[in-house]
């Protein structure tokens, strides 16, 4: 199936680009059983951490089942693998180098997804897990079904800094297209909460994370003194 290309411009000007005609879905396809919805990236640089804050956003707002996993993928590369094998569908929030203006969104589905994965590789952990895509599809054991919900970023070289405000902006729209998918996958999905037990630490949680941050005339530019070893 060929993807469906959305993107919600820096002006949140809302637009949909259709490379080609869309199949209409397929009417004895099943409702996956097993979802996985899964934040990569790194939280210390900047908009690296957007697709963390998204999966955060959706358990801190957002009830859903038990057969819905969800995942800080942080940067664990091959360590992800099992997650992905366990799963009959896969939803993932990444910042992704797309080339095109900060702040804008783009869906990506299904055999597009590992392309665009590593199209333009911002860090490590895209590499990684491209190459868990990879792995999964060798042995047979990849989700049937994916949807990247990515975003142009706006900063990556401020080491222990938190989401651009544009950046930001865009984590409850992509989280808003989430739970459309999920319902469209016959999710019932509520307002609500949901508990996570493989999110990170709530000492991490966006609010809590930025807001002991010191202002950028103080902060260490070269990493956060919060992390440093303590000097003895």
């Amino acid at each position: 199936m060929e993807s469906c290309n959305l993107y919600l411009t820096a002006g949140a000007k809302l637009a949909v680009s259709q490379p080609g005609k869309m199949e209409d879905p397929v009417a004895s396809q099943t409702n996956p059983e097993n979802i996985l919805v899964m934040g990569i990236g790194n939280l210390l640089w900047a908009d690296e951490g957007f697709g963390v804050r998204c999966v955060e956003h959706l358990s801190q707002n957002w009830a859903v089942p038990p057969n819905v996993h969800l995942l800080d993928g942080g940067t664990q590369g091959l360590y992800l693998l099992p997650f992905l094998e366990a799963a009959d569908a896969l939803i993932v929030f990444d910042a992704v180098d797309y080339g095109i203006e900060p702040g804008t969104m783009k869906l990506v589905e299904d055999d597009e997804v590992p392309a665009f994965m590593g199209a333009k590789k911002m860090s490590l952990h895209q590499t990684g897990f491209q190459e868990v895509i990879a792995t999964a599809q060798l042995l047979g054991r990849c989700p049937d079904r994916l949807f990247l919900i990515g975003v142009q970023p706006v900063e990556l070289e401020d080491f222990g800094g938190g989401l651009r405000p544009l950046t930001a902006s865009r984590v409850q729209p992509s989280v808003q297209i989430a739970v459309e998918k999920l319902r469209e996958w016959g999710v019932q999905v509520q307002p609500g909460q949901t508990v996570a037990h493989d999110l990170a630490d709530p000492s991490l949680t966006r609010d809590a994370y930025e807001g002991g941050r010191p202002s950028e005339d103080v902060a260490c530019r070269t990493g956060d003194d919060r992390f440093f070893p303590a000097k003895v």
